[in-house]
């Protein structure tokens, strides 16, 4: 069994058993790039669910990763590749994907970035000052949406990582999608709610223990209603 897993930092587990989020950040790592930290990846709710299913795990994953970036590396893998499962815990919908000079950056409301371009700088002076919060929440439902539909013959499971979407209008999502629009049962909350602590208190990432809790969540909903449907 192949386990398919993208998200962002939380998925990735940053920070859950040292402060690094990319691999790059630890001298050891710096080949790795921008990939999971092995150690964090390690104890992170996606190797959990995996071992949880007897599945081999395939993460793609990324700290401050976008939804257009989760959707492309997903298109991408699945170019080529068949798993037997995908599990994808949604970013925020604040965060976009820039192309600039054949290279991919991931663009967040957080400031900018000391290794950007000097176009993606100017670019994002603008961006910042005119984001229509509406409009760009109802893209990722609409990108997520069409996710979704692409994936009808594969056994698939979403979930949103710290914020839910906000719609008047929502679709049938058929069993793959874990409370889409109610954010108690985003990772983030649900875990919150569970009493568990982020790793430090100007931290949103949580510790080995969360996740194992949420991965024995996912399992449960997936033996029940993904798998078994």
């Amino acid at each position: 069994m192949i386990l398919y897993v993208n998200g962002d930092s939380h998925t990735a587990g940053a920070e859950a058993v040292n402060s690094f989020a990319f691999a790059n950040d630890d001298p050891q790592y710096k080949y790795l790039g921008r990939l999971p930290h092995p150690d964090n990846l390690f104890v992170s709710y996606s190797n959990i669910l995996a071992k949880n299913l007897s599945a081999e795990l395939y993460c793609d994953a990324e700290s401050a990763s976008s939804n257009d970036r989760i959707i492309r590396t997903t298109r991408h893998y699945l170019k080529n590749n068949r798993p037997d499962l995908i599990v994808i815990g949604w970013s925020t919908w604040e965060r976009e994907e820039w192309l600039c000079e054949g290279q991919y950056w991931q663009i967040n409301a957080g400031g900018v970035g000391d290794d950007w371009p000097d176009a993606i700088k100017q670019q994002y002076k603008h961006w910042i000052n005119n984001i229509d919060h509406q409009q760009k929440e109802q893209e990722a439902h609409e990108k997520i949406w069409a996710l979704h539909q692409e994936l009808s013959d594969i056994p698939h499971l979403f979930f949103n990582s710290y914020l839910a979407l906000d719609f008047t209008t929502h679709y049938d999502w058929n069993n793959s999608y874990l409370y889409p629009y109610d954010d108690a049962y985003t990772y983030y909350h649900w875990l919150s709610n569970q009493d568990y602590k982020t790793v430090n208190p100007k931290s949103y990432h949580y510790g080995p223990d969360a996740h194992q809790s949420w991965a024995n969540h996912l399992t449960k909903i997936i033996n029940e209603s993904i798998i078994t449907k």
